[in-house]
């Protein structure tokens, strides 16, 4: 049933992003890096950095709003998806690749209503504490810490909260302020949504011993996996893109950018092609567990188990 599939897919989201925040803000730091001050030579660095300047709790900054959101993201993903593979068939008969992947492709395509404020406020959070150290650095070698980026940066605070943020956006661009960003997040989802639904459909049923039977919760969890890294990595140079799209505020020397034109045409001439790359293990590292969990959870249905409950106590 549909809420059944939206508690599954809440239920997902909220375990797969706790487990995962760290490496997430991770990979936020280091896309957002750009040849001007280097502040993190790689994941663990970027970690071990951001505990001793903002202790552990600065692993998890912005969670709270990936925890408000990520249920309504991951419920209208999956469910979407399942929508419009059930649409898409025909007479009950399997679906062929094609019709996969246009379910992938609305599946995607819906969840960018959640998905672009979610990330836009996410990553300000997330790469506030990066911007506040290379200040600090700057300051400690004696050098200037200003420049036109940073001069033209929203008026709120070095460590603001998604409230300040989301009023800031508000009331300086209204709605269009919190969906900025809104075209390079659906050039990462969709293609990441036809490349990852399909193909983890088809793993999931190398597993299953019978096409009326549920895989294993083991084959479901590895097929979420490959799918999901392997998705994470093909859309990366997008996910680069979008990051810094979203970044409203910048370092010292870095570049600001005014589309998803302008901004692949500056990374490729200033940082090279590998930048696109940036932070890809990162995401293929969080992308895989999240969307294994999901999956498992999606699958067994812990919602149909806790809806069965609600007859009983009723009786």
């Amino acid at each position: 049933s549909l809420p059944a599939k939206l508690i599954n897919g809440g239920i997902a989201g909220l375990i797969g992003v706790t487990c995962v925040f760290p490496i997430d803000l991770a990979k936020t730091r280091l896309q957002n890096q750009q040849n001007g001050q280097r502040m993190y030579s790689s994941l663990s660095d970027c970690l071990i950095k951001t505990i001793r300047s903002e202790g552990y709790f600065g692993m998890y900054r912005g969670a709270a709003v990936n925890l408000t959101l990520v249920t309504p993201e991951k419920a209208i993903k999956l469910a979407a998806n399942d929508f419009f593979r059930h649409h898409l068939s025909k007479d009950g008969k399997k679906l062929t690749l094609l019709r996969e992947m246009l379910a992938g492709c609305g599946a995607g395509t819906c969840q960018v209503i959640v998905t672009t404020p979610m990330e836009m406020l996410k990553i300000q959070l997330q790469d506030a504490g990066r911007i506040e150290a290379q200040r600090k650095l700057m300051a400690a070698q004696g050098q200037p810490s200003s420049s036109p980026a940073a001069a033209a940066k929203p008026a709120v605070e070095k460590r603001p909260t998604a409230t300040q943020i989301t009023r800031e956006l508000l009331r300086s661009k209204g709605i269009a302020g919190l969906y900025k960003g809104l075209g390079a997040t659906l050039l990462r989802d969709v293609p990441f949504s036809i490349v990852y639904f399909p193909l983890f459909a088809n793993l999931n049923k190398l597993g299953q011993k019978d096409p009326n039977v549920k895989a294993p919760f083991y084959v479901s969890f590895l097929s979420g996996c490959v799918a999901g890294s392997t998705a994470a990595v093909a859309v990366n140079p997008c996910d680069v893109i979008k990051t810094r799209l979203q970044s409203l505020q910048r370092g010292v020397n870095e570049d600001t950018y005014s589309g998803i034109l302008d901004c692949t045409k500056k990374i490729w001439q200033r940082e090279g092609p590998l930048a696109f790359f940036k932070g890809a293990y990162c995401r293929a590292l969080v992308i895989a567990p999240l969307f294994g969990i999901a999956q498992v959870v999606y699958f067994v249905g812990i919602a149909e188990f806790l809806l069965d409950l609600l007859p009983r106590r009723r009786a």
